[in-house]
């Protein structure tokens, strides 16, 4: 193991582990599975192949400050932005190849992306458009021990400077709701994978701490949360519980311990919380969106035409496989219910599953 000697006070910035992309010992079981013809590792890892073969002959497209959140749909900044962040998935796929294939050509093209966007891009402290980073950060991990000194510096001071302003920025003043409801829940996810990512530990301290008491105070007992109760909509229930998952599986990782299970002082887990949400994904139960929401941006986007925001809109069952994927990370008897969705979905590409028996 490498240590930079140079790191600022409280921070170790650790090469050759990796808690966020695949390591090691994943990309030795992923690369069996290829060889053994595995049907479902294939078929995923295929995609990401074709658009790392893709990729290589295209340039990042780094934009300056990211900016989707609270913008409708149209809104220019939030058209460029989503043009920009095409690269995150690039990223992914070209450092996923190169680990598996050994080819410098896919390091040197995701090296070259993610120094792009570590060089342009300035950090606005919004979570939910920091949220979009994972792919980077994943890449950045799955490659960071075959960086040259001056890209790895670079790529590692854009995301010491993006947790920073996460922590110190007016979004998470604790007077304002963004401190407690799903951005924070957003912004301890990307804090923990830049964390560990970098092997910051005093920003590993904080995430910790953070969702320990983000699920003592967002979940609920019952198993809803607070996002549901003030946007009357299992959208953001969703929204809340995939970022907390994420996290929580890169903290069993990392540190041994079992975050899905872990219970609040007042009686909240995530566990509760998913399973709060499975009949609604099985269709046991429905529920019909947004008909009592507390938030006006959630009616000016059903006035803007974007119907799954339309007041009574029923939530389509769909849209918890994700959260069901990554909770069965924990809890392997989420699967049949998860299975039975995806079976509705077209040609839908099961990552997770294949990353959750890779880190098992």
């Amino acid at each position: 193991m490498l240590i930079f000697s140079g790191a600022p006070a409280g921070a170790q910035y650790v090469k050759y582990v990796e808690y966020v992309g695949l390591g090691k010992p994943a990309i030795a079981r992923l690369k069996k599975k290829l060889a053994e013809g595995d049907t479902a590792a294939k078929r995923a890892y295929a995609g990401f192949q074709s658009l790392a073969g893709k990729a290589l002959g295209e340039e990042p497209h780094p934009i300056d400050t990211i900016r989707s959140e609270g913008l409708l749909e149209g809104n220019p900044k939030k058209v460029a932005t989503h043009a920009a962040l095409a690269d995150m998935p690039r990223m992914y796929a070209l450092a996923l190849v190169y680990r598996v294939s050994g080819d410098k050509r896919y390091l040197q093209k995701a090296a070259a992306f993610l120094k792009a966007w570590a060089v342009q891009n300035t950090p606005n402290g919004d979570p939910i458009d920091d949220t979009n980073l994972d792919n980077a950060i994943e890449a950045y991990d799955m490659i960071k021990d075959k960086l040259a000194f001056d890209e790895d510096a670079s790529i590692r001071d854009w995301l010491k400077r993006t947790a920073d302003i996460e922590i110190s920025g007016p979004r998470n003043s604790p007077r304002r709701a963004t401190s407690v409801n799903n951005w924070h829940s957003h912004r301890l996810k990307v804090l923990g994978e830049i964390a560990w990512a970098i092997g910051d530990t005093a920003l590993q301290r904080y995430t910790i701490d953070g969702l320990m008491t983000q699920i003592d105070r967002n979940l609920k007992p019952d198993g809803s949360s607070i996002d549901f109760e003030s946007r009357d909509a299992l959208h953001y229930h969703v929204y809340d519980l995939e970022p907390l998952l994420k996290l929580s599986i890169i903290l069993k990782r990392a540190t041994g311990k079992d975050y899905y299970r872990y219970t609040s002082p007042s009686g909240c887990s995530i566990q509760k919380s998913v399973t709060w949400l499975l009949p609604f994904v099985t269709g046991e139960k429905t529920h019909p969106e947004f008909v009592n929401s507390t938030v006006a941006f959630d009616r000016q986007r059903a006035q803007n035409g974007q119907a799954e925001y339309k007041a009574g809109t029923l939530w389509d069952p769909r849209n918890g496989i994700a959260t069901l994927l990554l909770a069965s990370y924990f809890d392997p008897s989420l699967l049949p219910a998860a299975r039975q969705r995806m079976a509705t979905v077209p040609n839908r590409s099961a990552w997770q599953l294949v990353v959750n028996d890779l880190l098992r």
